[in-house]
């Protein structure tokens, strides 16, 4: 049996690159090699493309051995040297072996905000998970939300601030619109990454300049009292959702420290402690969310449960985390469908959604 040929891309330039190691070494290790071939592909925070890197090689400090075998097993014929490693599988004993399948496990920007997708359909090779849109729509929590509201989805409010804009609100106008406490976050990141919580006006201007850190449109956003659930989210045209969890925190928010860092920060509990309408209600609104935002493949949907039952979709992940404490594996381990087989759908979506897509005109001459 020939195998399906999977170059799983991870690493990269964004503030997420430890994340994506720890889910590229998660998803290696769960995919069955009875019917896979992997081909790693990392990403340097540079952004330098190495080939025959594994995830323990790219998180070392000098992955010279990965280097060198970039520069000696990559094709370039008919694309840069630094993306040939994306060329089409060819049965050619001329041409070293392509892929058949990408899997990007790239968190943030440079990866999951549909620039590697974009790529991927460029050169013609399907990408697991969203698309272009989808994944840029998933990737901006700015336009996301504004889409969210469009689609009669409820979400917490918000403001937004750019870095060079001519006029920064004031601690008082922002408050005058979210209350207080509020919370301060890129636009375009995950993780928790750059995200503060803002209690007066003495923490404003020093969490404005760390969100913008990292981006240069940040989301200022009312601060919700709830329950923190998850669900996740599988399928092209016809979703499925899976049992909800909950995550809980001990520390003041779900921090990027109490997400990676500090074990005793936060727990999860899967399945989450809700009765059957409540369950119902927030996979029905993970399905609506995944549509109205275009995606494909995968999500993790994240809500704010409120005291008075109100569900709030609070933002989209079109690459959720695969490491071993990730949300998005143990939803669906729970819902009675382990990784292995998760990817091994994920994969075929991938290849399903790039044979439609094949099989459209481009031409608008008869043949």
């Amino acid at each position: 049996m020939t195998k399906t040929r999977v170059a799983i891309l991870f690493g990269g330039r964004s503030a997420e690159h430890e994340v994506s190691i720890r889910s590229a070494h998660n998803v290696a290790n769960a995919l069955d090699r009875e019917k896979y071939d992997v081909l790693f592909i990392g990403i340097t925070r540079e952004g330098k493309w190495l080939v025959d890197c594994p995830p323990k090689m790219l998180a070392s400090c000098e992955p010279q051995a990965a280097i060198e075998t970039a520069a000696s097993s990559v094709d370039t014929r008919g694309l840069p040297r630094e993306f040939a490693a994306l060329r089409a599988r060819s049965h050619s004993a001329e041409l070293p072996p392509g892929i058949d399948v990408l899997f990007p496990v790239l968190h943030g920007p440079y990866g999951e905000d549909g620039s590697v997708q974009g790529l991927a359909k460029v050169v013609g090779i399907p990408c697991v998970g969203a698309g272009v849109l989808g994944s840029a729509l998933g990737m901006d929590k700015d336009v996301m939300k504004r889409l969210l509201r469009e689609s009669r989805i409820p979400t917490p409010h918000f403001l937004v601030e750019r870095r060079y804009s001519q006029h920064t609100k004031s601690y008082a106008e922002v408050v005058d619109v979210l209350g207080a406490p509020f919370f301060i976050k890129p636009a375009n990141l995950g993780s928790s990454v750059g995200v503060c919580k803002v209690t007066s006006n003495s923490d404003y201007d020093e969490a404005l300049a760390e969100a913008f850190q990292f981006d240069n449109k940040v989301l200022l956003e009312e601060c919700i009292v709830g329950r923190e659930i998850e669900c996740a989210v599988l399928g092209n045209e016809e979703p499925i959702a899976s049992v909800p969890g909950e995550v809980i925190v001990e520390s003041e928010f779900y921090s990027y420290d109490a997400k990676y860092v500090d074990a005793d920060a936060s727990r999860l509990e899967i399945p989450a402690n809700l009765n059957s309408s409540t369950t119902q209600a927030i996979q029905r609104l993970a399905i609506e969310t995944f549509n109205a935002l275009c995606c494909e493949g995968m999500a993790r949907v994240d809500f704010f449960l409120c005291e008075t039952g109100t569900i709030l979709v609070n933002e989209i992940n079109t690459i959720p985390g695969f490491t071993d404490i990730s949300m998005f594996p143990k939803l669906w381990e729970s819902s009675g469908i382990p990784l292995s087989q998760i990817l091994e759908k994920l994969i075929n979506f991938a290849m399903q959604r790039f044979q439609r897509e094949q099989s459209l005109r481009t031409s608008v001459s008869a043949d």
